[in-house]
């Protein structure tokens, strides 16, 4: 007898699929102003007072003999995006501790697609710029973040009534390739390691997490070993932001025995993340954005010697085609060489456009671009025009295609959200066998 084939994008849990709307409407209103604060440094560094723009983001604050006067520019890369990645490695940790991905053939699908969303773009970018010279290949990882404040965002302005399993598959591939993106900078990204300083942030680190492992949530005693940890990590070379990752990995996501056990309720990982994720999404990285997107492009002719430089036409493509190719091609493959199959209302066109709009990559593209080329530089001017065109080119296409299945998604979400028996859990989460 033939074995039933597993279905691809299949609903997960009620209080999974629940948790995760909430993410996402928070990431919405962080979406919109991380737009906003885009508009804003672009409108500003090129008005008549860019000068006073570009000044602000070279103004040094802080002190010297900790090596810390930094730029206000790098204080957000560095600072303000920390915040960002704790979030990153709490999200991540939470999901294969206690959410859905804990199964690992419901976590295969978003890693491996992840890992192809990466993987095609930057190989388109180095394609592009094999001959370029002068150190272009270094922008290699450029084109391989997803920004999903920027991805939820645009899902709120084309009105789409997504399906919850997409949504769901959406947020965890950009949170794998958040951890992706990282892992890459901290590898390639790093010039100078300082070992004595690398070896110190492991002391305030195992303090955090003995803290967080006893459970103690005081802020006065965690912030300050967290600061500590970022300031030593910064010192080592590595980059500040990995820091975040590893203070969010410690925390543990499971209430213990004591607390009553997972049966009592969301543990100090989720308790953390519902605390900061409105500060990283809602503050943080728009700062970032508001420091990172301000490049002064010269007119039109300014835009037509950035748009034809060999980086800024690679950045276009990986994110374009090489994010659509990697996600839906390692999709189809996976669907090709198992026994999945897509679920029911479900069509490849929905796959193919949340793979397109995998395609806006923003807040880590330009950390990555900085880090590769140099803030304030030329290149990284131009890595700026091509980040931000690359990803308003997909969007606008992820949003045609979408759009097209709209009357579909309405007819998913009806089903989704019916509650007959006014329990608060939808009917078709009480009869999934």
């Amino acid at each position: 007898m033939t074995e039933p084939r597993m279905p691809l994008f299949s609903r997960g849990s009620w209080p999974e699929t629940d948790r995760i709307a909430r993410i996402l409407r928070k990431e919405t209103v962080g979406g919109a102003l991380l737009l906003v604060a885009t508009v804003v440094a672009l409108v500003w560094a090129n008005s008549g007072w860019s000068d006073s723009y570009h000044s602000l983001m070279n103004t040094r604050v802080g002190p010297s003999a900790l090596h810390l006067d930094l730029t206000l520019s790098t204080w957000a890369a560095d600072g303000l995006l920390a915040i960002f990645f704790f979030v990153v490695g709490l999200e991540l940790k939470r999901e294969f501790v206690a959410g859905d991905l804990r199964d690992r053939s419901r976590a295969a699908l978003p890693i491996a697609a992840a890992v192809g969303g990466m993987a095609v773009p930057a190989l388109i970018f180095v394609l592009v710029n094999l001959r370029t010279g002068d150190g272009a290949l270094l922008g290699w990882a450029i084109p391989t973040a997803t920004d999903i404040a920027f991805a939820v965002a645009v899902l709120a302005v084309i009105s789409t009534h997504l399906p919850a399993a997409l949504r769901t598959f959406l947020l965890t591939l950009a949170v794998v390739d958040d951890l992706l993106a990282v892992t890459v900078i901290a590898v390639f990204y790093t010039d100078d390691l300082n070992f004595v300083a690398l070896g110190l942030t492991l002391i305030p680190l195992a303090l955090f997490a003995l803290a967080v492992q006893k459970r103690i949530r005081s802020w006065w005693i965690l912030i300050p070993l967290a600061v500590v940890t970022w300031v030593l990590m910064h010192e080592s070379g590595v980059h500040a932001t990995v820091a975040g990752v590893l203070l969010g990995f410690t925390v543990p996501v499971i209430r213990s025995r004591a607390a009553g056990g997972p049966e009592a309720g969301p543990g100090l990982a989720e308790h953390f993340e519902h605390k900061i994720r409105p500060i990283s999404a809602g503050v943080a990285v728009p700062l970032f954005a508001f420091c990172a997107a301000g490049v002064t492009v010269g007119g039109l002719t300014g835009l037509a010697s950035a748009l034809t430089d060999p980086i800024a036409i690679g950045i276009i493509a990986g994110l374009v085609v090489g994010k659509t190719i990697g996600i839906f091609g390692t999709t189809y493959l996976v669907s090709r060489f198992t026994r999945a199959t897509l679920d029911a209302g479900l069509k490849w066109l929905d796959v193919l456009g949340v793979a397109m709009l995998a395609g806006i990559g923003f807040t880590v593209s330009l950390l990555i671009g900085d880090l590769a080329f140099g803030a304030g530089t030329e290149r990284d001017d131009h890595v700026k025009v091509g980040v931000l065109a690359g990803s308003l080119i997909a969007a606008t296409l992820a949003s045609v295609i979408l759009r097209t299945r709209n009357k579909a998604y309405r007819d998913i979400e009806t089903l989704e959200t019916r509650d007959d028996d006014h329990d608060g859990i939808p009917d078709v989460y009480q009869n999934r066998d």
